[in-house]
Parts: structure tokens; sequence; C-alpha cells
């Protein structure tokens, strides 16, 4: 049976689970915690490179800032498309205004930018607020 790696958004440690189309009930093998929570990973410094790096499935980042109107205003769009993605896509947000370190390497210029990560690599980039089906569209084109 193949597996695929996914990085806990609770603890960030890195799990092998069984690659299958539906999950009904996925634990991460460390914290216990539901590997199956869709609600978006706020990354850090210490977390972003694991999750970026680890992962087997495409991670959909969210670059914001607390004072960009536009990035509060996609906010809830951004968390309902990502509970469209049970382990097919982990969503996360990278706060530029408190990490600016992980934006510059990817010469963000405006806010929110959503850029989609596989295996390591940047596949995709959108920037400007969407509404929660366009972000799923985006994302669905790496799925698979």
């Amino acid at each position: 049976m193949s597996t695929i790696h996914i990085v806990c958004p609770h603890c960030h440690k890195v799990n092998r689970i069984p690659l299958k189309d539906h999950y009904t009930k996925a634990n991460c093998g460390h914290c216990k915690q539901s590997l199956l929570d869709t609600h978006p990973v706020e990354l850090t410094p210490e977390t972003f490179p694991t999750h970026i790096q680890k992962s087997d499935i495409p991670v959909v980042v969210d670059f914001w800032a607390p004072w960009c109107g536009p990035c509060r205003m996609m906010a809830p769009a951004y968390e309902e498309a990502a509970a469209q993605f049970p382990l097919k896509a982990q969503f996360a947000k990278v706060n530029t205004e408190q990490y600016q370190q992980l934006a510059a390497p990817f010469g963000i210029r405006g806010i929110p930018t959503i850029i989609v990560f596989k295996h390591g690599q940047e596949v995709d980039r959108v920037s400007g607020a969407l509404p929660a089906q366009q972000i799923a569209q985006l994302v669905a084109r790496h799925i698979g």
C-alpha cells in the first residue's frame, strides 16, 4: 500500500499514513490530534521548512499582515476553501509583519499573496484577495 507524508498541523511532526481517496479518521502518531483538521496553520521560521519540504501534499500558504484590509477580508474565504481539502492539501498562513524573513525570499510585493508549494518547490502563485471558489480552483489544479 502506498503512503504519504503529512505534517501535523498541531505539533508539526511528520506522519506517514496510507494513501486513500477519502479519510474518516487520521490522527498524529505523536500528539494524537486529528490530521483532518483543515484550519490554516500559522507558520513560523521554525515550522515553515518542515511543512514546505516534508509534506507530500500541496501546501498552500497565505502571506498576509494584520493591518491589510484585503487580507482580513479574504481570511474567511481562505478557511472555507481549506475545509474542502482535508489531507489533500494543507493550508497555512504566514504573518509577513511578524516574519518578514519568511516572505522576503519569495519576492512578495503585495499582500495577500497565496503561494502553492509542492515537494518544497513553488508551483503557483496569485496575489490579491480571492473568493473561496477561486482559491479552491487554484488548489485543485495541484492535487493528484
